[in-house]
Parts: structure tokens; sequence; C-alpha cells
């Protein structure tokens, strides 16, 4: 099997098992967790959330809450990394791609601490998203200007035994599910 193989059949698993918790998982333990995991890292700094689609576990409640600014993904184009732009609660909303919505002003941030959504995550700090490598490229390029910090926020569910991975696959510092914190990075930008 090749390794795009191996992390479509990943992908597949992992996407029923957070199907399975969506909706029946409780996502407030997360989000406490999560908001400890910020506090730790540093007030004020730019924060990356998201906007989730699917049955992404929600964020939302954490990024209404932080006291810096707060910036959302936007695809700028196939094998381009992410921009972010500025998201407040409230802010007005147009559809972006793959069904996520993006701030209708495009106020740039640029984040030193990620809440990245993902498929599925490893016990060693792997992470499988969509396939399209977005958060790859994007991590690479912010961890060339400095300091970073992406912190995985998922359900259990969704961790696996290990992951198949290529070299451009960036690794995650901490993992947030409902069932506590996993790190494997340093805190702080």
């Amino acid at each position: 099997m090749s390794l795009a193989e191996e992390k479509a059949a990943a992908r597949t698993a992992a996407f029923a098992r957070r199907r399975g918790a969506h909706g029946v998982v409780d996502p407030a333990p997360a989000q406490a967790a999560l908001r400890d995991v910020l506090r730790e890292a540093g007030a004020g700094v730019a924060l990356s959330g998201y906007l989730p689609i699917r049955t992404e576990i929600d964020p939302v409640p954490v990024m209404a809450d932080w006291a810096g600014p707060v910036g959302v993904p936007v695809i700028e184009g196939a094998g381009l990394p992410l921009t972010f732009h500025r998201w407040r609660p409230g802010c007005a909303l147009i559809d972006g791609p793959f069904g996520a919505c993006v701030p209708a002003e495009a106020e740039e941030v640029v984040p030193r601490v990620l809440i990245v959504p993902l498929v599925a995550f490893d016990d060693d700090g792997g992470r499988l998203g969509y396939g399209g490598g977005f958060y790859d490229r994007t991590l690479e390029r912010l961890k060339a200007r400095g300091p970073v910090l992406a912190v995985g926020f998922a359900y259990e569910a969704q961790r696996a035994e290990a992951l198949p991975r290529e070299a451009t696959d960036q690794r995650l510092d901490a993992v947030v599910t409902e069932a506590g914190v996993r790190r494997w990075g340093g805190l702080g930008p």
C-alpha cells in the first residue's frame, strides 16, 4: 500500500470515529483544557482558531474569550500556505472554500499560537488533516519566522495508534481532547 493509500485509509477510519463522537461527547471539558493550555502560552499574542465544519470539535467559545487578536484560516489556493483573517464574535462572515466561513473583512493576523483542526492524531504529535497540506505548509512558514505553538483540538476518539507520515508533515506541540492534554513541544511562542 502506498503512503497516499495509507493516509486515505487512516483518514476514512478517523472520520468515522469523529462522526461517532460528535454530538455525543460533551466538548466543554476539552474547551476548558484548551483555555488552560492557551493561558500558559501567554495572553495577548495573536491566536488562530477555526470555525468548525462537518463534525469538528468547536473551539469558538475559547476563541471568543481570547484577550488578543484572533484569526481564522483562509485558503488562498492549492499548494499555498494559509493566511489568517481577523475574527471577532459576531463579525460578518462569507462562504470560503470547503464549506468554511471566513470573515468578510480581510484584515490579516499572523498567529504565534494556533488551534489546529484535524482528522486524526497519534501519540507522537502526528496529525492527519484533510489532505491538502495547508497546515503543514503554514506551520513550516510560521516556524521559519520564530517560535510557534501548534495545539491540535479533537475528540479523544480521533486518536490513532500511529499515523503514516511524510517528511513535510509538521508535528503538533500538543493535542487537547475531552480526556486531557498531551504535550510534545514547548509552551509559549
